[in-house]
């Protein structure tokens, strides 16, 4: 009798394993501590019920990145929305591999060190993708990596030119890491070519740590969108928080403010999911009414658009955010400030 085969079992969330390219990593980011037995505060609400993915168009887009060897932060990051966004044919694409070199505590993403592990054909093969997706705007975000010289600044302008090279017509957004904070690398990435800029925040100052990796920072990562800004002025520039980490409406308050400051055109604000018991719990779940409030004090404020509601990530629906309606979310912009923005845009 002819036996079945057998498969290796997944690691567990947390466990060592070895990637396909030889690095040793953490799965999912985090390793089991004290934080794995802390509950959060309450059970997940409706608003925050998804469907499971499914579809032709779907299944289309993971041929395409299981094909092109690529990673999806809409599949590391285990997003809630990848059933939508897939299924109408847009997709963030993860530049470097699925290994992070930070471990932020609300980060699914795997944690370890590449030792300068670059895939070479991955400009190839990300402007080829988006070809096949015939995408019209592009969300590329990265894994840090903080073992390579340049940051991997290089590789992502190597990234976007390519882009540009076979799909000219495709605008391109970057969600890059903070890259130590050096102006150098975030103007070579800035170079390449980009319709807009992102660097997130991630949560208010007081959280910044543990929330994020020690070596990210609140006042870095202002500082990075304050240079972008002022490198490209024609860039839009956009950061993103979560929330119901256990930050006030105060320092909410404050941290648009700081945004505001630098010269941010865009913030987006989502819901904390916390994506394995060994991330930080959930402190509380917003409710959409809550959301719609902090965009209109947000927009009062001064930002060209504020996309903010439960299952809100910094790429949902990246390509209408100019819209200046919530990307087609369920919140009013006053006729005034569309039509000051409107004005604007066409200077």
């Amino acid at each position: 009798m002819n036996e079945l085969p057998s498969h290796k079992p997944r690691a567990a969330s947390g466990s060592k394993f070895v990637t396909p390219e030889g690095t040793h990593a953490i799965l999912d980011g985090i390793k089991p501590s004290a934080l794995s037995d802390v509950p959060n505060a309450e059970p997940k609400p409706d608003w925050l019920r998804v469907r499971l993915p499914s579809g032709a168009k779907f299944q289309e887009i993971m041929d395409i990145v299981r094909t092109h060897k690529l990673s999806t932060v809409c599949a590391e990051s285990k997003c809630p929305n990848i059933a939508e966004c897939w299924g109408r044919g847009t997709a963030t694409l993860m530049l470097m591999g699925s290994v992070c070199t930070r471990a932020c505590k609300f980060c699914s993403v795997n944690t370890g060190n590449p030792h300068g592990w670059l895939d070479a054909m991955e400009p190839a093969n990300v402007a080829d993708a988006v070809r096949l997706m015939n995408l019209k705007y592009v969300v590329l975000t990265s894994v840090d990596r903080d073992d390579l010289p340049d940051l991997g600044a290089g590789h992502y302008a190597a990234c976007i030119r390519a882009i540009h090279k076979h799909m000219p017509q495709t605008a391109v957004e970057a969600l890059t890491p903070d890259f130590q904070g050096r102006h150098d690398l975030v103007a070579k990435v800035l170079d390449a070519g980009l319709a807009t800029y992102a660097q997130n925040l991630e949560t208010v100052r007081r959280l910044t740590h543990p929330v994020r990796d020690i070596r990210a920072g609140y006042e870095q990562t202002l500082d990075v969108l304050q240079f972008a800004k002022g490198y490209a002025p024609d860039t839009i520039t956009k950061t993103s928080m979560m929330l119901g980490l256990g930050e006030t409406d105060a320092e909410i308050d404050q941290a648009l403010d700081d945004i505001r400051a630098v010269d941010v055109d865009v913030v987006t604000l989502g819901q904390y999911l916390r994506p394995t018991r060994n991330h930080l719990p959930v402190e509380r779940y917003v409710t959409p009414d809550e959301f719609r409030r902090y965009r209109e004090i947000a927009l009062a404020k001064g930002f060209l658009e504020v996309v903010s509601g439960p299952l809100v990530r910094s790429s949902y629906r990246a390509e209408r955010v100019i819209e200046h309606n919530n990307v087609g979310l369920e919140s009013p912009v006053l006729q005034g400030i569309r039509d000051s923005v409107a004005t604007s845009l066409r200077c």
